[in-house]
């Protein structure tokens, strides 16, 4: 069968309604930063004390620089290049280094398995290998073979990472000052000073204690606002430009650039710290290209944002333009140049539109420490998933509070828009700089294409931004310093973390159990295997921690059933539910001991307690049906062998076992699919039952491993973590004594302990005396373990 005209006709149609409604929402969630711009580019720019001329050299340059500066970074580079780098759908600076990381094999990571590879989002982008060019092969090969060079890319995204953290502290405080900053054209410049500083602190402070309530019940307000604002800004432009100086479209000619710099010199370059403001929020494109799409970011810059924008600037100067002895005598401000009866409706949706752009780098700032600590280079903290629908609505307090914290520092210490604009156009340009350089190594490593394409890339846009950046930094005490500052903490802090946690994996490698030790001690481990599930979390992938050595030893008795969990992130967005899941046996069948990896990408949503805890029985439950017997095997070949089965979540495998929980008793077996334990009627009580697919046909081995697994999971399960002290050995240089026994030490303390702990119940299930009897257990032996378990790294 073929399909009619009019059906593909009405697939487009809906495609196209669902690409212009993804544009309309961006607005709102995108460009609200960018498009709040036009309240401080000229303040800023203007403020090193440039004379304005009859002639409006100055005027035409500064605008003759926002046009190209547009035109080049967020509408060439970001829109038609950058975009297209999107790591399985996803954007920013960890998306580049993710996608770095899976086709040069430079991951951060140190649980990096071979079986992570097959994972569809591996092959997702579809690119050939075979197409690598040569360079490209020789460039890989370096990279994985230099240690050191993996270190300066981790570095290096550590650096963007960290910068649009300090982005996240000055936006808020620049743009709604900027606003407020409306305020001083109707009171004196002494009461004005007294006034706006408490506004905008206590707009920021309204700002993030409504954070916790979620961007998606406020949603639906930000678009509309961004429109009219850009609608309100784009107007005005309109109405600038004819009424005073229709003749400033001349100023769009890049001659004027060069007639700028050779009148001003000096104070030309330094004011192009102030130019660079232009395109503040420019990032926020590719960042959130995961909530999104690359064709409504597109439309909605191309069409709507970038033309009102123009229009803005041109219609700021060409009242300017008309206006050299008011703009000489007052500050010049956005405001200015807004006709005078509708000056207060302008202010009314600045403040609000600085709000909404604000809102935007708050929340991207909360999925960046949300990748970061994924991806093992930031400490755990407390995430709360503010939206069922919507999985990048994250709310994370103790960054929130933080950020707050330090806006109102910033605020009410500089207390000017020069100052902020120099800090945060510093934070703007290093971001964009990081980007160029990991999307020259993109074009070569991922798209496979020449090193001509690379260079080209790198020297048209890293000479651009080189420029501004150099502007910017030459005004380092100016206000340059607080996102150097604020970055080098975050970046100490990442690094920090990330090297303690690397060396304590490797010290858990390395003393790990081998099999010999299992075998010596029998099915039952030496000691009374009790009823229950015990989940012993482990870090580790392959191999028997040495933490359930001390459990063996220190304890008189053990669950009947052992599953060695790791929960893990992985270099890609997301995982599908269909390959969550890898499962596997830890020593003979008998043994009853499982290993089961759970992997998560950096954007995933951890389930919550129970959804996860019968996803993992159900899990083990399809491994030992779906498992193929295997000949006896030396010890050698037995720890050598551990083979890992890939399975789904129970929503995702409609094929395989499911569990059932009932309240009644079960008299007789309701029918051959089903496994359940049948027992004398007692009192009312949940009973644990395995739903298996018909069709199968399950040996007697597999039937009994079942029963014992459904009677284990029916007892109850418990989750075991051990406390564990991280100390620098011996011998070890004075700064490693400083960064492991303090820096990592301290991070330990006072963060979170792993975030799956706290979604896990420690003791669940129907029946929990058996967790109670062993968490008794656990107390008495409490120093035992504790001392066993330290580190030395």
């Amino acid at each position: 069968m073929q399909s009619s005209p009019w059906k593909r006709k009405l697939c487009m149609k809906d495609s196209w309604k669902t690409v212009l409604t993804l544009a309309y929402q961006s607005l709102g969630v995108v460009y609200g930063d960018l498009s709040t711009s036009p309240l401080y580019v000229y303040k800023s720019t203007f403020a090193e004390d440039i004379h304005h001329s009859e002639t409006n050299e100055e005027i035409f340059g500064v605008l003759s620089f926002v046009f190209w500066t547009l035109t080049l970074i967020p509408l060439v580079k970001y829109v038609f290049i950058v975009l297209r780098a999107d790591d399985n759908g996803e954007g920013g600076t960890f998306a580049l280094y993710s996608l770095l990381s899976r086709h040069a094999r430079v991951s951060s990571l140190p649980n990096c398995q071979l079986a992570d590879e097959e994972l569809s989002e591996y092959t997702k982008d579809g690119v050939v290998p075979t197409a690598n060019s040569a360079f490209g092969s020789s460039l890989k090969s370096t990279l994985e073979k230099h240690k050191a060079l993996q270190k300066v890319l981790l570095v290096l995204a550590l650096i963007g990472t960290c910068m649009v953290i300090g982005d996240g502290v000055l936006t808020p405080a620049i743009s709604v000052f900027s606003a407020v900053s409306g305020l001083e054209l109707s009171m004196s410049k002494e009461q004005h000073r007294y006034v706006e500083v408490p506004v905008a602190c206590v707009i920021l402070v309204f700002l993030f204690a409504l954070q916790h309530y979620g961007t998606h019940r406020v949603g639906f307000l930000f678009a509309p606002i961004v429109i009219t604002w850009l609608l309100c800004i784009s107007s005005i432009g309109v109405y600038n430009i004819f009424h005073w100086n229709p003749h400033v479209y001349q100023a769009l000619s890049p001659y004027y650039m060069y007639k700028f710099l050779k009148k001003t010199r000096k104070g030309g370059w330094m004011s192009l710290g102030g130019i660079l403001l232009c395109m503040t929020g420019s990032e926020a494109m590719f960042a959130d290209l995961g909530h999104f799409s690359q064709m409504s970011i597109k439309i909605a810059f191309t069409f709507v944002v970038y033309p009102s924008l123009i229009l803005a600037y041109m219609g700021q100067a060409a009242y300017l333009s008309r206006h050299h002895i008011v703009a000489s005598d007052y500050r010049i401000g956005f405001y200015e140049s807004v006709p005078e009866k509708i000056r207060w409706p302008v202010l009314a949706i600045a403040i609000l539109a600085a709000v909404v752009g604000s809102q935007a780098i708050i929340t991207g700032t909360f999925s960046i420490i949300k990748q970061c600590s994924a991806l093992g280079c930031f400490p755990r903290v407390k995430i709360i998933h503010t939206s069922s629908k919507i999985h990048g609505q994250i709310y994370i307090p103790e960054i929130n509070w933080t950020l707050m914290l330090l806006c109102l520092a910033v605020t009410i210490g500089f207390r000017d828009t020069k100052s902020m604009g120099n800090a945060s156009g510093l934070a703007v340009i290093t971001v964009m700089l990081v980007t160029t350089c990991l999307m020259s190594l993109v074009i070569v490593l991922c798209w496979h294409k020449s090193l001509f394409w690379a260079v080209c890339f790198i020297l048209f846009f890293g000479s651009l931004e080189a420029l501004y950046f150099s502007a910017s930094l030459i005004k380092f005490r100016e206000g340059a310093w607080v996102p150097v500052a604020l970055s080098f903490i975050f970046l100490m802090v990442m690094y920090v973390w990330h090297y303690g946690t690397f060396k304590k994996y490797e010290f858990d490698v390395q003393n790990k159990v081998s099999i010999n030790w299992l075998l010596s001690l029998g099915p039952t481990l030496g000691i009374v295997r009790v009823r229950g599930i015990g989940l012993i979390h482990t870090e580790l992938v392959s191999g028997i921690p040495a933490i359930f050595s001390h459990f063996v030893t220190n304890l008189p008795a053990f669950h009947q059933v052992v599953v060695f969990l790791c929960i893990k992130s992985v270099p890609v967005p997301h995982v599908r539910p269909e390959e969550r899941f890898l499962v596997g046996r830890v020593g003979p069948k008998e043994y009853r001991l499982y290993r089961c990896i759970a992997r998560y990408g950096y954007r995933d949503v951890h389930k919550d307690d129970v959804e996860f805890e019968r996803d993992l029985v159900c899990s083990i439950a399809e491994f030992i049906r779906s498992e193929r017997p295997e000949c006896n095997l030396s010890p050698e070949q037995l720890e050598d062998s551990e083979k890992m089965t890939v399975v789904g979540t129970s929503s995702s495998n409609l094929d395989g076992i499911r569990m059932s929980v009932d309240e009644a008793d079960f008299s007789e077996i309701a029918s051959t699919s089903e496994l359940q334990e049948i027992r004398p009627t007692e009192k009312a009580k949940k009973r644990v039952r395995f739903v298996v697919p018909e069709t199968p046909q399950i040996d007697r081995e597999a039937v009994e491993e079942l029963q014992e697994l459904m009677e284990a999971r029916e007892a109850g399960m418990a989750f075991i973590l051990g406390h564990s002290y991280v100390k620098a050995k011996r011998g070890s240089s004075f700064m490693k004594k400083i960064v492991i026994n303090f820096g990592y030490d301290f991070l330990r303390r006072n963060f979170r302990g792993p975030s799956y702990a706290l979604s896990i119940p420690h003791f669940s299930g129907p029946d929990a005396n058996v967790e109670r009897d062993f968490l008794c257990l656990l107390h008495a032996y409490k120093h035992p373990f504790d001392s066993c378990s330290k580190h030395n790294n």
